[in-house]
């Protein structure tokens, strides 16, 4: 019998699965190489922690690795029921929060590394995290898209740690009862944009305004395993910040407040890596709350211990 011990969190509703101990051996390289290794000889670890049986389609798991840079707390590999994620914002106030459940860190800064690269939180007083993220950036604006049974759409390919194509231009309501439709399409939407020139895009935003006075946006994320995303997505927002930036309807420094589908809300802003880029750090806060510990069991019996594939 294998045993696997986590830790259950979510963040605006976005649940995280940090693996605290019995993860497999990835080496001591960097941790893009050791993402690498798990992807390529430890998938069915991937499989056995985040899907069914054990898991669901929008649970995102976190491993908890030795850092190669010892000023970092922890190094970390994010991953979901179909592939590797760079970088994860909710995840990463979800990691921070277990860590400090853990009584590994208390409040104030510390850092993390990413397969992406080094990220800097701030655990404060009242349990809220602040990520500030690599860097980010707008790649393409107004990128026209035919997609089929739905007609031409345009919107902005952005990297916030992970790829997205953000659009705000669609014509429906980002409402819960409206899951199905906002599904059906920006999954076919994803497919098409990976046709039409842009094959590194793996997350679909839906923007529309927010009915609450004190929120600038309201946000749709399709995520690469078909599910949606219930926090607003703090990759997703590092992007959404780099395309305000870019177009100059964000000042630096100030805030942006957005709501995903359930209601959840992150708070961003952004300084200035590289203006003539278009490069911005942005920095999420959010919450998260653990919800559960316990020890996953891989019995060498049991057809299905490495997940239904």
């Amino acid at each position: 019998m294998t045993r696997i011990q986590i830790i259950d969190s979510h963040t605006g509703g976005e649940p995280t699965r940090t693996v605290v101990g019995g993860g497999p051996d990835l080496g001591s390289g960097s941790l893009a190489g050791r993402l690498e290794v798990f992807r390529e000889k430890h998938d069915a670890f991937r499989r056995a922690v985040v899907t069914e049986p054990r898991g669901s389609d929008v649970l995102v798991g976190a491993l908890l690795v030795e850092p190669v840079d010892k000023s970092c707390v922890t190094g970390v590999i994010y991953f979901d029921n179909v592939t590797y994620l760079g970088m994860c914002g909710h995840g990463t106030i979800g990691v921070v929060s277990t860590l400090s459940y853990m009584g590994r860190i208390q409040p104030g800064e510390h850092r993390i590394e990413t397969p992406v690269g080094i990220v800097t939180v701030v655990l404060h007083k009242d349990g809220s995290v602040s990520v500030t993220n690599i860097p980010a950036v707008r790649k393409a604006k107004g990128v026209n898209i035919h997609c089929p049974g739905i007609g031409n759409i345009s919107g902005d390919v952005a990297w916030g740690g992970n790829w997205f194509y953000i659009v705000d231009q669609h014509g429906l309501q980002l409402e819960l009862g409206n899951i199905d439709q906002l599904t059906s399409f920006t999954w076919s939407l994803r497919q098409a944009v990976n046709k039409q020139g842009f094959p590194e895009v793996d997350h679909i935003v839906l923007l529309a305004p927010s009915n609450v006075k004190e929120v600038h946006a309201r946000n749709y994320v399709l995520c690469p395993g078909k599910a949606y995303d219930r926090s607003p997505c703090g990759t997703g927002t590092s992007a959404h910040l780099a395309c305000l930036a870019a177009d100059g309807l964000l000042a630096e420094g100030a805030e942006l407040v957005v709501e995903s589908i359930v209601g959840s809300r992150f708070t961003g802003s952004f300084r200035w890596a590289d203006r003539t880029a278009g490069k911005v750090i942005p920095t999420i806060t959010g919450t998260a709350f653990v919800m559960g510990e316990g020890t996953l069991l891989i019995d060498a019996h049991d057809p299905f211990r490495w997940g239904i594939v």
